[in-house]
């Protein structure tokens, strides 16, 4: 099943994933999270966690990335998908992949090719998953596809 929760900054809606959940999942996937989840629920959830963003991390944060890249000029964008851990954005990476942009591309465009690129990922990582092609390392994943 889907469920969306609402959440804010004063709840990330953790303890309402823990009872949906209720020990019945494989894994979780943070598509569109956007929170930070507390070393807690890391410690408590029995599975793996899954994130996926926007390769544009490390070198544009914060608002507006896309913005950001287009002022810079950049030629590729892409989305990684990796395992969470305490530490952000550090988890083993599962996958990648990247789409080539250039000067004739708006903001938009970018942001939409973004966009699907990211789906793209999270779906690639979701079905390899599920198919139990990723054995995951300490900090590196190995993936049969």
């Amino acid at each position: 099943p889907y469920y969306h929760i609402d959440i804010s900054s004063d709840n990330k809606g953790e303890a309402q994933i823990l009872e949906i959940i209720k020990d019945q999942s494989d894994f979780l996937v943070l598509a569109r999270y956007m929170q930070i989840l507390s070393s807690k629920f890391i410690e408590t959830y029995h599975g793996d966690i899954i994130n996926v963003h926007h390769s544009l991390l490390p070198s544009f944060k914060g608002g507006n990335p896309y913005q950001q890249a287009y002022n810079y000029g950049v030629k590729l964008i892409g989305a990684t998908s990796h395992f969470v851990t305490a530490q952000l954005d550090e988890g083993p990476i599962i996958e990648q992949d990247t789409v080539q942009i250039n000067h004739r591309h708006s903001v938009a465009d970018i942001k939409q090719s973004g966009h699907w690129i990211e789906k793209k990922v999270l779906a690639d990582t979701c079905r390899l998953y599920a198919q139990n092609r990723i054995i995951r390392g300490k900090s590196q994943t190995v993936v049969f596809k």
